[in-house]
């Protein structure tokens, strides 16, 4: 069987994706299982965090690439820089997926990406993407799942309704079902949310759902999708979550994101949908207030290696 390799970029060196992805990879390491790793990310720092840490990583089984930009060592600029290189070896066929440690938004922006709003949209742009669609994962320790895709994704609140299109929703409620069909679930239900409290009301409390979200389910329903909605968020949530539904669509970031949080904070996974090549990350952000102390879970990441190994499983 050909050797399977994924690409990792190892996020924001002044953050826990360093940590992590060593803490991860010494716990996948110690599996025989025919996958093989490329780092992405500052080599030196590896090396020295693994030993100041007592990680353990057998580094000498790990390929490290660093491609930094910056020979000032901007963390930002170099952190993009890893992310690219891993997308490269994807688009190139030297990986078959990639996972990507977190990265600061703010600093990227500062340091010149002026338009940054995420990595699933830069990559987006990088790999000539049209229309990428965040997916949320996560289990809770009692095994019940949460599958959660974004119509919309890193916006400010104020501009979510304004950005609503029938097309948006659509293409996101068909990469759920998709999404559902790689994870070879037996059932691939989609429940879609609304968008005001109790659904509009009948148009009273807002028209959304019927100028965009019911025409997209429509749209979906003709092709023999299985799509229930819109229900308010707060009852799709729960329906999804006692199984009734295999996944959701949510009409913005943080109408659905507390529920995965909530449930599965250490085991929750950042999928794009779209792509193509496999991107996955964990569900979390770069912590820079606990980096470098040796504490940081790398279940996230854990959660994200093991997604990525089961989409490329043949």
């Amino acid at each position: 069987m050909k050797p399977k390799r994924l690409a990792i970029s190892m996020g924001d060196p002044r953050g826990i994706g360093p940590e992590i992805t060593l803490k991860a990879l010494a716990a996948q390491l110690k599996v025989e299982d025919n996958w093989y790793y490329t780092v992405y990310g500052n080599s030196f720092l590896l090396e020295e965090l693994n030993e100041k840490l007592g990680i353990g990583c057998p580094l000498n089984r790990v390929i490290l690439e660093d491609a930094s930009v910056c020979l000032s060592g901007s963390p930002a600029l170099n952190a993009i820089s890893w992310i690219e290189a891993a997308a490269s070896a994807c688009l190139s066929g030297k990986a078959t997926g990639m996972v990507t440690a977190p990265i600061s938004k703010e600093e990227t922006i500062l340091a010149g990406y002026n338009n940054f709003t995420g990595q699933t949209e830069f990559l987006a742009e990088y790999s000539k993407t049209a229309h990428p669609v965040m997916m949320l994962l996560g289990t809770a320790p009692k095994g019940e799942w949460l599958r959660i895709a974004l119509a919309t994704t890193h916006l400010p609140l104020s501009q979510v309704a304004t950005s609503l299109t029938v097309f948006k929703i659509e293409n996101a409620i068909r990469l759920a079902s998709d999404a559902c069909r790689q994870l070879k679930l037996e059932r691939c239900r989609i429940g879609v949310s609304g968008f005001n409290p109790h659904c509009g009301e009948g148009g009273k409390m807002g028209n959304e759902e019927a100028l965009f979200i019911d025409p997209a389910i429509q749209n979906c329903l003709r092709d023999g999708l299985d799509v229930l909605g819109p229900i308010s968020a707060d009852v799709l949530l729960k329906k999804a979550w006692q199984g009734e539904l295999d996944a959701v669509v949510s009409m913005y970031h943080d109408q659905a994101l507390p529920a995965l949080k909530m449930v599965a904070f250490d085991s929750g996974v950042n999928w794009t949908l779209g792509l193509p090549f496999t991107r996955v990350s964990p569900d979390h952000g770069t912590a820079f207030d606990i980096a470098g102390k040796g504490i940081a879970s790398p279940c996230s990441m854990l959660a994200a290696i093991s997604l990525a190994k089961k989409l490329n499983s043949e």
